[in-house]
């Protein structure tokens, strides 16, 4: 089961259509399984999710709107007005339901940040699938702390429990070691050490010519994360490979300011 996620970096840097040619030529060139999706947009009638699904030869799809990152208000460039930022899932199996859990802000405040929890219909019984990002400026780091612990809760609660890995995949915003993801540690294995990859890995590389150094908190690390529990307990989450994705350019432009992260899990 190839489990995949990457932050595609919405419509910011001011040429996503260019930028899409390499999104799509990733994905075809990976043939992930599962795939969350952070930082895709919404507009016109349809999502980058969906979009791609349709490119990947019909896989499933699913989006939700989240809070963050803002959408630029006001927009920095004319295709970027009227159009959402949200999370993203595409499955090569059927999306039987999908739910929009809000994620604590008090902090930030305004509108909530999201995770999406989908269903999905595997051969060997349902396989759970959460979806997120969450925060990233030091001046909110109580927020990002919070939304760790909500998103262990909900990848721990045993009515997800079944036959397959609980999966949680996204744009966690702190290395699997930073203090901001200790809740996610006491309970979701990182399949990126399971599976041998490489430590000095890094998912926003200040190689990347639009990456966003004032990040310095995260600039250089790896913080985009395949975490996975056992199905129930005492079982064990087995992983046979993981790498990264997305990190060359193509065409001559990185695909997003983010690396892609692929792990091979036994289903």
């Amino acid at each position: 089961m190839r489990v995949m996620t990457w932050n595609l970096w919405w419509r910011f840097g001011g040429a996503w259509r260019e930028r899409e040619a390499g999104i799509v030529a990733t994905l075809e060139r990976v043939r992930p399984d599962v795939a969350g999706l952070v930082e895709v947009w919404a507009g016109d009638g349809t999502t980058q999710a969906h979009l791609l699904a349709d490119r990947l030869g019909g896989m499933a799809a699913a989006f939700a709107p989240t809070s963050l990152p803002p959408a630029p208000d006001p927009p920095e460039e004319p295709s970027q007005a009227g159009i959402e930022v949200g999370i993203g899932l595409l499955s090569r199996w059927p999306i039987v339901a999908t739910e929009v859990h809000e994620l604590p802000h008090p902090q930030r405040g305004g509108p909530p940040p999201t995770a999406l929890l989908a269903t999905l219909d595997h051969p060997a019984g349902p396989l759970r699938v959460v979806v997120a990002c969450i925060e990233w400026e030091p001046a909110f780091a109580a927020d990002q702390l919070a939304q760790s612990t909500a998103l262990a809760a909900l990848a721990a609660d045993p009515r997800l429990d079944g036959d397959l890995p609980v999966l949680l995949v996204g744009d966690l915003n702190a290395a699997f070691d930073q203090p901001d993801l200790r809740p996610l540690r006491d309970v979701m294995v990182d399949t990126w050490t399971a599976g041998g990859g490489d430590p000095a890995a890094v998912t926003l590389s200040s190689a990347v010519p639009e990456a966003p150094l004032e990040a310095t908190k995260q600039i250089d690390r790896r913080i985009d994360h395949v975490l996975a529990r056992p199905g129930r307990p005492g079982g064990a989450v087995t992983v046979r490979r993981a790498y990264l994705a997305g990190d060359h350019p193509v065409g001559g432009r990185y695909p997003s300011d983010h690396f892609a992260v692929v792990a091979e899990l036994e289903p």
